[in-house]
Order: structure tokens, then C-alpha cells, then sequence
């Protein structure tokens, strides 16, 4: 079993050309062609955080928004929203509130595939150090409260320039940070934002940044995927 991940800092649909398009944020989501995609930013900011995207445009694509909006115009929770493919089943859905002083949270949504339950956890964690690994701690508190445990992906902007330092401390030997490459700023980017983190059971096939003329204009950060396989999930059954 192979899943394509991808997560993407949309900054709102605005791009180095200070327009709004959500069309061309949506053409990009076509060209990563991931399975599960989290999406931080996907909201307005201000007033009922109505989605940069209209669930009209999503219902002509692959994907559909997992519920976990608290608000009737918002497609995510503080502008976290995960994406499925249609084929897949979505088992739960819900929004996390994160310890910070400005607006931050997170999204769990458990999918079934082939019979295995699978965790996403979509985050935009804070711009202070100190926040950012508090926040960490309270998505690790989440999960251990979760119940069972399933092949879990995190993924998300985590505002971590270091790859060991910060919040990436609190991931520990359960957790395998994928090497993944530099997201921002978009047009030539130095910094590794956006992470993939994933439990044990993964291994990785393939991961990129997705650097194409349209994704480079369309948002400040540039797009991160990462297929993945579950070998080790299927010699724990075989026993």
C-alpha cells in the first residue's frame, strides 16, 4: 500500500503577486496529485473565517474536506484543513485546540484504507520557539489519548528553521522526521517551514518539494509531499 501526503501553507490563495486566486491554488493541489493533502491558511483570518477555497470548486476535483470546521464557512480549524481523496473512508474527524497567544490549532482525521485505520494530523504551529514546542507536546498528548494507535502522519507548518532544535525535539524515538527540503520563501527557498513526521510503521518511497512555475507564484511557501508505504504495518499482521 502506497499514500501520497502533501501539505501546503496556501497563504489565503494570495500569491508573490499579491492577487487572491484559489483557482491557481487548486491547480496546484493538481499537480501534487496526493491522496491526503493538510492545508494550513486555507481560511480568512478575520470575520466567520470563510474558506479561500468554495466547496463548489473542491467538488470538481479528487478531494473532499474532512468536517473540521467549527464555523459554517470555515473549511478548516485556525485555517487547517485536510483533504482526502474520495475513495478513502473518513472514520473521525476533529479540530484541536493548541496552547498559544495568537490563533494556532490543529486538525486529526482518521481514515480507513484497505481495511487499516490511519491517522493525519494537519498543524500551523506558532512563530515562538516556546509556543511551538508546547504545541508540539499538546498534538503527542492527543494522540496517546486517541486510543488505539494506527500508522499516524503529522504534517504541517511547524515555523522550525533548525531540523533537531525547537519543537522537532519533542519527536521523539517513536517518531521519523522525514528529510524533506526547503519550502520557503516559495520563489527561491533557504528554510525548511514545512515537515513531514511520521510513526514507525511508514517507510518512504519518495519526497520532494514541489517546485513548479505555478506553485512558485501562487503562495509564500512552496509544497511538500511524501509517498509513503507500510511494510513493517503488514509483517506486525502476518504474526
Amino acid at each position: 500500500m502506497k499514500i501520497k501526503f502533501a501539505s501546503y501553507n496556501m497563504h489565503k490563495g494570495v500569491g508573490l503577486d499579491r492577487r487572491r486566486d484559489p483557482d491557481r491554488i487548486i491547480s496546484v493541489l493538481r499537480e501534487i496529485n496526493a491522496d491526503v493533502i493538510a492545508l494550513q491558511e486555507a481560511d480568512m483570518r478575520l470575520g466567520d473565517r470563510a474558506s479561500v477555497l468554495s466547496r463548489a470548486a473542491l467538488d470538481d476535483t479528487h478531494w473532499r474536506p474532512a468536517d473540521v470546521g467549527k464555523r459554517p464557512r470555515s473549511l478548516g480549524w485556525h485555517g487547517n484543513a485536510i483533504l482526502v481523496r474520495r475513495d478513502f473512508e473518513i472514520l473521525d474527524a476533529q479540530p484541536l485546540d493548541l496552547p498559544t497567544l495568537e490563533p494556532r490549532g490543529a486538525a486529526r482525521v482518521d481514515i480507513g484504507i484497505n481495511g487499516h485505520r490511519v491517522r493525519i494530523i494537519g498543524t500551523h504551529l506558532d512563530l515562538s520557539g516556546l509556543r511551538r514546542r508546547d504545541q508540539a507536546k499538546a498534538i503527542l498528548a492527543h494522540l496517546d489519548d486517541c486510543g488505539e494507535a494506527c500508522p499516524t502522519v503529522i504534517m504541517g507548518d511547524f515555523n522550525q528553521w533548525g531540523v533537531r532544535g525547537g519543537a522537532m525535539q519533542e519527536f521523539g524515538d517513536g517518531w521519523n522526521t522525514l528529510p524533506t527540503g526547503r519550502t520557503f520563501p516559495s520563489r527561491q527557498p533557504v528554510a525548511r517551514l514545512d515537515r513531514i513526521i511520521t510513526s514507525l510503521e511508514w517507510d518512504m518511497v519518495e519526497h520532494g518539494v514541489h517546485h513548479s512555475a505555478l506553485s512558485a507564484q501562487a503562495s509564500d511557501h512552496l509544497p511538500l509531499w511524501a509517498e509513503l508505504s507500510m511494510p513493517k504495518l503488514k509483517a506486525v499482521l502476518k504474526k
